[in-house]
């Protein structure tokens, strides 16, 4: 259907690359003196979607199918070496600044900006002695933290996976758009969120054998918590501490939590493993396991492990995002789900 419109996130002014209503992606790339121009963004498996030279030095082309909903990331690979479009905003992925685009999904109202109270997401610095540096941490405080300065809050400790950085769960995640709207609608009780790099990308992809959550684990549990509970009105108990993360952020969320278990109370994995019942050594001071998947990555695993912890007396909830996979419309879903359910102490 010829009904393409611009990205919404392209650059200010830019036309390309557009979408259509179906999820066809459109781009057009200026590059006059190339010999090949090709999109990383296509159907699977079929190395992405080669652009055509047209007039005025321009390559055009068009996915061969509809992507599927949500953020991607993607990149440009011109005379055999890798760019991003200049059309298109750039995102923190795959160890990189990759170009993203949004295929409008059925769903979008969730995380859509819209005219209700906003929190704020703010960039922090804290001392590690651990790394010897001072790390950065964005938190997102709900929109009456500024106004009542005697309400304390509960704390959500948000990983993003492989590749990424602390960016991710607010640039390509909307996570704080998210807990806007479900403020707004009443359906969760307020808390803040903290978003850490994860030292995630210090291993390769392939060598995930190797990584080592120590180094971590130290920062977080020893550096950023107490910096946090320091420095927020927070409630500075396990009751109201929840930890969660996507891909390996979740293969990160689980150790900790097994690892710390008077520290969390509520643990997330999104498409990030699973726990077993013969892992949680005090089912008590477990006061949820929410792990998520998309309908195209391994849901039977999912559903069957959470069986398993309902089976020994555990709080536990099994959520599949439909006719998704490994991808952000699968963890925008998932924190929409686990919002409601955190600090039902």
């Amino acid at each position: 259907i010829e009904d393409f419109k611009p990205s919404t996130l392209n650059q200010p002014g830019s036309d390309y690359p557009q979408v259509n209503s179906q999820g066809y992606a459109r781009f057009k790339v200026f590059a006059p003196k190339a010999d090949s121009v090709k999109v990383s963004l296509g159907l699977g498996g079929r190395g992405g979607t080669k652009l055509s030279k047209s007039t005025g030095g321009f390559w055009l082309g068009t996915t061969e199918g509809a992507m599927d909903e949500g953020f991607h990331y993607y990149h440009l690979t011109i005379d055999g070496g890798n760019f991003n479009d200049p059309g298109a905003l750039n995102f923190y992925g795959s160890t990189r600044w990759e170009s993203g685009i949004e295929i409008l999904a059925h769903d979008r109202d969730f995380y859509a900006l819209k005219d209700v109270p906003h929190g704020n997401v703010q960039q922090i610095l804290f001392s590690s002695k651990s790394t010897n540096s001072s790390r950065r941490a964005f938190v997102y405080t709900p929109p009456a933290y500024g106004k009542n300065t005697t309400t304390r809050y509960p704390v959500l400790y948000l990983q993003h996976g492989w590749g990424e950085d602390d960016t991710a769960w607010m640039n390509q995640g909307n996570a704080n758009l998210i807990m806007d709207n479900l403020i707004a609608e009443g359906k969760i009780k307020p808390f803040i969120i903290v978003n850490t790099y994860g030292m995630t990308n210090e291993v390769k992809w392939g060598k995930m054998k190797d990584f080592s959550i120590i180094p971590f684990q130290t920062v977080l549990i020893d550096e950023l918590i107490p910096h946090i509970d320091k420095n927020f009105r927070t409630i500075s108990n396990a009751l109201n501490r929840a930890m969660a993360g996507l891909s390996m952020g979740g293969m990160e969320t689980h150790t900790i939590t097994l690892n710390k278990p008077d520290v969390f109370a509520y643990y997330g994995l999104l498409s990030g493993g699973i726990y077993t019942p013969s892992e949680i050594k005090d089912k008590n001071k477990v006061k949820l396991i929410f792990t998520t998947c998309g309908s195209r990555e391994n849901p039977d695993r999912v559903k069957s492990a959470t069986d398993e912890l309902k089976k020994v007396g555990i709080n536990a909830i099994a959520y599949v995002s439909e006719n998704t996979g490994h991808e952000f419309l699968t963890w925008r879903r998932s924190l929409r789900e686990l919002a409601p359910m955190l600090f039902k102490n």
